[in-house]
């Protein structure tokens, strides 16, 4: 006989059954305060380089102009989006941007799932916000622009808003002693072939949470199970990214690790085709691209200081350096091989994205899909 007060009805093991795996399906990214994540990165960001207010508000119109001006010559070399309307482009400064990432971020790791679910609270979400947050003041300062296919465009409520961070422009086209103008358009061909990519093919948007859910899910191993495939990793000669993210690697369960490798080939196809599209766009638009590129390529692998190298290793900026090399030779020998009408299978569904050996070898590619 069940005494009244207790949880041992049927009944109430049910609903607490149910409850621990509500809890289990919740994503990462509603565990985290992204409200105190934005509020601790404007903290700490860094105030960008000093303009006047005229030349500030110039720069901001200027790009603005330049994201609209790019979207015709990206869509004519590339054959995608013809006919859709053009999608608005926000001109941030770097607090700005920060509100914007966190916002997409959360999306994007799932904390938009339940539009009922409260706002993260307690001490993890407190922590998680604050790392977040040093993440975000850091990227602040780094990112020149950046397409967010998760967030939506205000005028239609779409997703996918392309930002361009103004400060952040100014800083780097100083440094490199390049005409304002020429890099801004540059800059903006580069994240507008990002828009062109996922305004033609929605269902990269989908493919990308899908992955990430994956990575950011709970494997449900248990503490021998996480030893006994990590010492495999180690003793194994499977090849493996240098760095962090090789060490993420061994750590991931083998659904994470494919998860990881479509998100890499994913990446490295995004990044190549945009910087193949750029030099292929440049020199009709861009007067003096040639400087640029190379100025630009000399600070991509300029030494950095040991705090910047540790940063950069923990959130893979060096393995994104290696994707821009990597796609944009895959793209460049499948284009030239079979012209950019045929490599736009690319675009048509997961099956058709390289295979990861297929990067390095687009021959391969072109014989399996083409």
């Amino acid at each position: 006989m069940t005494m009244p007060g207790t949880d041992s009805t049927p009944l109430a093991g049910t609903v607490e059954a149910e409850a621990q795996k509500a809890e289990q399906r919740l994503s990462i990214g509603s565990q985290i305060d992204w409200s105190l994540a934005a509020s601790t990165a404007k903290r700490f960001v860094r105030p960008g380089p000093k303009t006047t207010v005229y030349t500030y508000d110039a720069a901001q119109a200027e790009l603005a102009d330049a994201a609209t001006r790019a979207e015709a010559p990206v869509r004519e070399v590339t054959g995608l989006a013809d006919g859709l309307r053009i999608p608005t482009t926000r001109v941030l400064d770097r607090p700005g941007w920060i509100d914007a990432a966190a916002t997409s971020m959360r999306s994007m790791l799932g904390g938009e799932e339940l539009a009922s679910a409260p706002v993260a609270s307690g001490l993890a979400a407190k922590f998680g916000g604050v790392q977040a947050g040093g993440l975000l003041a850091f990227l602040s300062t780094a990112i020149l622009g950046q397409y967010d296919p998760f967030t939506p465009d205000p005028e239609t409520g779409e997703p996918g808003v392309l930002m361009v961070v103004t400060p952040n422009i100014i800083n780097v086209e100083r440094q490199l002693k390049v005409v304002p103008s020429d890099f801004r358009l540059w800059v903006c061909l580069h994240e507008v072939t990002h828009r062109v990519q996922f305004s033609a093919n929605p269902w990269l948007r989908d493919y990308m949470q899908d992955n990430v859910a994956v990575l950011t899910s709970e494997t449900g191993e248990s503490t021998t199970e996480i030893v006994t495939r990590l010492t495999k990793s180690l003793k194994s000669d499977e090849p493996r990214e240098k760095g962090i993210l090789g060490a993420m690697q061994m750590l991931q369960s083998p659904e994470q690790y494919r998860a990881f490798q479509r998100m890499m080939v994913l990446g490295t196809l995004l990044e190549g085709h945009a910087d193949h599209v750029m030099d292929a766009v440049g020199p009709a638009h861009v007067p003096t691209v040639a400087g640029i590129r190379a100025a630009f390529d000399k600070r991509r692998k300029a030494p950095q200081n040991p705090v910047q190298r540790i940063i950069r290793a923990l959130i893979g900026m060096d393995a994104k350096l290696a994707q821009y090399i990597r796609g944009k030779a895959f793209v460049d020998e499948v284009v030239s091989t079979v012209g950019m009408e045929r490599f736009n299978t690319v675009w048509t569904s997961p099956e058709t994205m390289p295979l990861p050996e297929e990067i390095d070898t687009p021959q391969a590619w072109i014989r399996r899909v083409l």
